[in-house]
C-alpha cells in the first residue's frame, strides 16, 4: 500500500509542474472567494507547508466558504465543528460505546477523522476542549484511552474566531497559538468584488459550481515537493534573527519560538514552489512573516494600553533587520 502511494506521488510530480497545479488550486478557489487572493495564496502555502490556519476576522467574511472550497478543490473529506461552550473533547475525538451483544466496546471516531477541518468560532470552547486539538495540530495523530491513532497527510486544521465579541469566549492560551502556522483576516473585499460576488449567487451558490481540480497524489507530491526548495544557510539566519528580534522587542513579554522559524521557513519554501522557484528568496520570507510571527507574541500591557499592535512590532523588526544580499 505504501509503496503504491509512493508510485502515485512520484508520477504527480513528474508530471504537472507545481507552479501550474498551485495555479490551478488558486484559481478554482477565487471562483468562489473573489478578492481574496492573497489570503489564498498564504493559507495554500500553510497547507503545503503542513501547517495549520486560524483566520480571525468579522462575522460574514466568508470563512466557512473558503475552507469548503479549499477541500472540494482537492478532493478533500470536509467536516466542519461549531465550538460551543457545552462541546466536550469526546464531541471532537469520539468515544467508546460499550455493545451488549459482543460485552466489549467499540470506538466511534468523531469529526477530528478528516482531511479538512473547519474549527469554527473556536474560542468559544472551554480551554479543555480547545486543548483537544494540540497534539492533533502538533503530531497528526490523537491519544484516546490509550491507543494512538494517525490522521493522515492531508490533515488540516483550519480555525476562525471572531474578534469583536469577546463575551462568553476563551481566549486562546499561547500553545495553541503556537500550533497553527499562519494567522490571517480576510477583511472586507473591494466594492468591486462585493458586486460580482452578488452577482455570483443569483441563481445559485458558486460552492455548487466547482469540484477537485486536482487529485490527492498531486497534492501529496506538492506537499514532498516544498521540502526539497533550497533555503541558502544566509536566509535560515535571516529567519533567526527575524525571530530571535521577538524575544527581545521591548514591548514583548513573550516572543515567537523555534516552531515559529520553522514554520516561517517551510511557508516560505511552499510560496517559492507557488512562484516556480527552486529556492526562497528573502521576499517569500518578507511576504509570510506578519503572518506567521505576529499571532506568537505576547504583548506587555503597557505596550497594549498605549496601543501597540504584534502586527505594527514585527513590521517595525522587518525594516531593521538587514536582508541577506
Amino acid at each position: 500500500m505504501l509503496a503504491d502511494v509512493e508510485v502515485a506521488v512520484n508520477d504527480a510530480r513528474q508530471s504537472t509542474p507545481p507552479r501550474e497545479l498551485l495555479g490551478r488550486i488558486a484559481r478554482n478557489v477565487e471562483q468562489v472567494m473573489a478578492g481574496q487572493s492573497g489570503a489564498i495564496r498564504r493559507i495554500l502555502a500553510a497547507f503545503l507547508a503542513g501547517g495549520h490556519v486560524l483566520l480571525e476576522d468579522n462575522p460574514g467574511t466568508g470563512k466557512t466558504t473558503l475552507a469548503k472550497a479549499l477541500a472540494r478543490s482537492i478532493g478533500a473529506e470536509f467536516r466542519r465543528v461549531q465550538f460551543t461552550p457545552d462541546l466536550l473533547p469526546s464531541d471532537i475525538l469520539g468515544v467508546s460505546v460499550f455493545n451488549p451483544k459482543d460485552q466489549s466496546f467499540h470506538f466511534h471516531a468523531g469529526p477530528i477523522f478528516t482531511q479538512v477541518l473547519l474549527a469554527d468560532e473556536i474560542n468559544r470552547a472551554s480551554p479543555r476542549t480547545q486543548s483537544a486539538l494540540l497534539e492533533a495540530m502538533a503530531e497528526g495523530q490523537v491519544s484516546i484511552e490509550g491507543k494512538s491513532y494517525p490522521l493522515g497527510d492531508l490533515f488540516f486544521v483550519l480555525a476562525t474566531q471572531n474578534p469583536i465579541e469577546f463575551r462568553g469566549t476563551y481566549p486562546l492560551p499561547e500553545a495553541q497559538m503556537d500550533r497553527f502556522a499562519v494567522r490571517l483576516s480576510l477583511g472586507y473585499v473591494e466594492a468591486e468584488a462585493e458586486v460580482a460576488i452578488l452577482s455570483a449567487q443569483e441563481q445559485v451558490h458558486p460552492l455548487e459550481r466547482i469540484g477537485a481540480c486536482i487529485s490527492a497524489p498531486e497534492v501529496l507530491g506538492l506537499k514532498q515537493r516544498v521540502k526539497s526548495v533550497r533555503v541558502s544557510a544566509e536566509l535560515k539566519r535571516y529567519v533567526v534573527d527575524l525571530v530571535r528580534a521577538t524575544r527581545v522587542a521591548p514591548s514583548v513579554q513573550l516572543g515567537a519560538s523555534p516552531r515559529a522559524s520553522l514554520a516561517l521557513t517551510h511557508t516560505a519554501q511552499a510560496l517559492a514552489l507557488a512562484d516556480g522557484e527552486d529556492f526562497v528568496q528573502p521576499e517569500h520570507i518578507r511576504e509570510m512573516a506578519i503572518a506567521v510571527l505576529a499571532h506568537r507574541l505576547v504583548l506587555s500591557p503597557e505596550a497594549k494600553f498605549a496601543g501597540a499592535t504584534a502586527e505594527a512590532i514585527v513590521g517595525d523588526i522587518l525594516k531593521h533587520t538587514p536582508i541577506p544580499a
